[in-house]
């Protein structure tokens, strides 16, 4: 574009010369269209600047990590100049690190018209990934002026973590929710509000699960089996406190994430209702929610991630245990990256819990050599995107 200016600049002094030299009406004409051109050439590009819009459109609002999805730049120009050579410079990065990905695409921009140009990205770790644009240069014709527009212009869109295969074992204990009509499909219990199932009498069975009435009409004892309650006081309580500002930061947060679901998701396997806790900067405070099925878990995942703060901030653990003192569950897990902590020792000594375990998400497997030093509660090291590998035999 320099050589262009240049190059005018240049036709415009001779022109001038050639005038002063020749004094025809020609020269005259000549040297006036030349002083013209660039005035019109900038009133060409900053009335196309000013009325061209640009935005972006994507299909879903979430997409699993490692998983490119479409995006859309939509142009308006609503001139009717028509723009021969555009070039957007995009840019898209993960709100919980400062790596900026970008790239240019070169477009033509017709003039009366909408058009869209599409492109896929995908992001390798879970979070919030924004995608903007920085700007749009547009050329007038002769290419002397450049403008932009659509600067800053973005989306943003919710990546959501995979879960893993994890091995353990979910317990049935005294303790569950009595005002909950919820029980097990596949598993007998000892709840009398609700019947499992009926079957033949055997010896050894109670007779105060005989059910009189049918064995009447079957002349044979029929027994009743009783439900398994599986609205039980669970909970995960999810610590995405950011104790060290690193290259680690991002994993070390998505590995937060996935040991979130994957123990979800075998909890829900298990018919195990539970309820997943974690700090919600937009509320500015925790927040408690139950998960019953995958449908409640995939919500409260978006609700989750769409609620951290770009420097992940989230208020100290401590908090919710002083707003919350007499807490009683069947399982109490913590999932934190801050290993040996006070936090700990206060859930191993102050929180009454059939089971307690705390996931301890490490950089490397040398910080993952750790032993047990808390009496009633399961410390359990998980290394950086090695979750399947570092939970197994969890009990629940």
């Amino acid at each position: 574009m320099v050589i262009m200016k240049i190059l005018f600049a240049v036709l415009i002094v001779i022109s001038g010369i050639f005038y002063v030299m020749y004094l025809w009406d020609f020269a005259l004409v000549l040297f006036v269209v030349m002083l013209a051109m660039p005035v019109f050439m900038f009133i060409f590009g900053y009335t196309a600047k000013k009325r061209i819009k640009v935005e972006f459109s994507l299909k879903d609002r979430s997409v699993m990590k490692n998983q490119e999805f479409p995006v859309k730049l939509n142009i308006e120009n609503e001139s009717i100049f028509p723009i021969g050579k555009a070039e957007a410079v995009v840019e898209y990065y993960n709100v919980f690190n400062n790596q900026i990905h970008s790239f240019r695409l070169l477009l033509p921009i017709q003039a009366k018209n909408d058009q869209s140009v599409s492109f896929r990205i995908s992001s390798k770790f879970c979070g919030i990934v924004k995608i903007r644009c920085a700007y749009i240069n547009i050329f007038d014709p002769l290419r002397l002026f450049k403008f932009k527009v659509g600067k800053n212009t973005g989306t943003e869109i919710a990546v959501v973590p995979e879960g893993h295969d994890i091995s353990g074992t979910v317990s049935y204990t005294d303790r569950i929710n009595e005002e909950s009509n919820k029980f097990s499909d596949i598993q007998s219990g000892d709840d009398p509000s609700e019947v499992f199932d009926l079957r033949g009498y055997i010896a050894g069975d109670k007779l105060n699960r005989i059910h009189w009435k049918l064995s009447s009409k079957k002349d044979e004892f029929i027994v009743k089996e009783y439900s398994m309650p599986v609205d039980v006081p669970s909970v995960i309580f999810l610590n995405l406190r950011c104790y060290e500002d690193s290259e680690y930061t991002l994993p070390v947060f998505d590995t937060l994430m996935e040991t979130f679901i994957s123990i979800s998701k075998f909890m829900l396997e298990n018919e195990r209702i539970h309820n997943v806790i974690y700090f919600n900067e937009n509320q500015g405070f925790f927040t408690e929610r139950t998960i019953s099925d995958t449908n409640e878990l995939s919500e409260v995942v978006s609700e989750l991630i769409f609620s951290i703060s770009d420097n992940l901030y989230c208020e100290q653990p401590e908090m919710y245990f002083a707003e919350n003192p007499t807490l009683s569950f069947s399982s109490f897990t913590f999932v934190t990256s801050a290993p040996n902590t006070d936090i700990l020792s206060y859930i191993n000594d102050s929180v009454d819990a059939d089971f307690k375990n705390a996931i301890v998400v490490v950089k490397n497997y040398d910080e993952s050599k750790t032993e047990n030093i808390y009496g009633e509660m399961r410390e359990i090291p998980v290394v950086i995107g090695r979750i399947s590998n570092s939970i197994k035999d969890i009990e629940l």
